[in-house]
């Protein structure tokens, strides 16, 4: 395919085909020096070429070390034990809904309850203290927003707000770690640990990809009860495995990642098909699509939890967090967060519905990640 620069790449569709190259070690992950278009120097720039060293862009040996250190910091007990945490922030932003909701008549879903969550809660894992979240939310949220909706400046302000924060934040861990995830992280010395280079790619790499993918999951998953009442019905009636199984057809049915990051075939290599890929060639796979597959995913592009349910038609395992070496470490709190949020947000506003056009909403751009840029509603 032609991409908007006017370079070409390889687009892998298929789910069969997607699982293999996601777990071939002849596809790399490194970025080809001198990727993209050369940038001028500056603070912000150079806190972008922060995120340059996190495990997403690098292979075997480098990203097996840097994975075991964070698979360890979110082992499931770490992770579980976060959940009376999640429940009381979600409490506070669903009482904070219902205060906007009541004063406005309406408000957006993504902007008062499927961002900050996710914020918040990454904050818990960074052991980023309450008083600065605020802050951090601000900063995240600028960096994630198109070029063109802020102020100038306003972008590069962020990005080297959120440098200069945790180098301070690191160093603090180092002197006086807590009982965070975070911590765990700066104070891991197995197989030499991570050096306060690498410690800044991962918060980055945990900040940005805790909040995004979580923020879409749980915006397209209230979109897509607010358009299925039937489904909104039976999770309302049907207990956690029905909210659990909602969940699941969300990652499958409207992928958080639109794609994965970009790879480079370090060989030929034959797919079958027809589709010989030479040495060198760029390679994205779009787990979306291959969530979508008609040969492993019955009626793709229907929206049906009961797929997920005990005795329902087993469908092959969904690619939304990925497969093989470079497997979301997250997904175990992705997935504790919409658990909570989901049943909290529809229980307490049983009348809840859209206030626009569902076909009209704004999507977020890019070939990454997908998600409503906002979901308005009315109780």
């Amino acid at each position: 395919m032609e991409l908007a620069n006017g370079t070409y790449a390889w687009l892998v569709t298929g789910y069969r085909q997607a699982r293999e190259v996601l777990a071939d070690p002849r596809f790399s992950n490194v970025p080809p020096q001198r990727a993209g278009r050369p940038k001028p120097d500056s603070p912000a720039e150079r806190a972008r070429a922060c995120l340059a060293r996190h495990m997403l862009n690098s292979d075997a040996p480098d990203h097996t070390r840097l994975r075991r250190l964070a698979t360890a910091a979110f082992a499931p007990r770490r992770v579980d034990a976060l959940r009376p945490r999640i429940e009381r922030l979600a409490a506070g932003l669903t009482a904070d809904l219902a205060a906007r909701l009541e004063r406005e008549g309406t408000a957006d879903l993504v902007d008062a309850f499927a961002f900050p969550l996710p914020v918040l809660v990454i904050g818990e894992v960074l052991g980023v203290p309450e008083a600065d979240r605020a802050d951090l939310r601000e900063w995240t949220y600028r960096v994630g927003s198109p070029a063109d909706a802020l102020a100038p400046g306003a972008v590069d302000e962020a990005w080297s707000a959120l440098h200069s924060y945790f180098t301070a934040l690191i160093a603090e861990k180092r002197r006086a770690p807590g009982d965070d995830l975070f911590s765990a992280l700066v104070h891991d010395t197995d197989e030499g640990g991570l050096d306060d280079a690498e410690l800044l790619a991962m918060a980055f790499l945990l900040l940005f990809a805790g909040y995004e993918t979580t923020m879409n999951l749980l915006a397209s998953a209230s979109l897509l009860l607010l358009t299925h009442p039937g489904e909104r019905a039976a999770a309302l009636h049907g207990g956690p495995g029905r909210w659990a199984a909602v969940v699941e057809e969300t990652l499958r049915h409207a992928s958080p990642l639109e794609g994965t990051t970009w790879r480079r075939t370090t060989e030929p290599v034959d797919l079958g098909g027809g589709a010989a890929l030479p040495a060198g060639a760029s390679v994205l796979v779009a787990l979306a699509a291959a969530n979508r597959d008609p040969e492993h995913f019955p009626e793709p592009d229907a929206f049906r939890p009961d797929r997920h349910l005990p005795g329902g038609e087993r469908p092959a395992p969904h690619a939304a967090f990925g497969h093989g070496p470079h497997f979301c470490p997250g997904a175990r709190l992705a997935r504790l967060e919409a658990t909570i949020a989901l049943p909290l947000l529809f229980d307490t506003f049983p009348g809840l519905s859209l206030a626009a056009d569902p076909a009209e909403l704004p999507y977020r751009p890019g070939l990454l990640v997908r998600g409503p840029r906002e979901v308005p509603v009315k109780a």
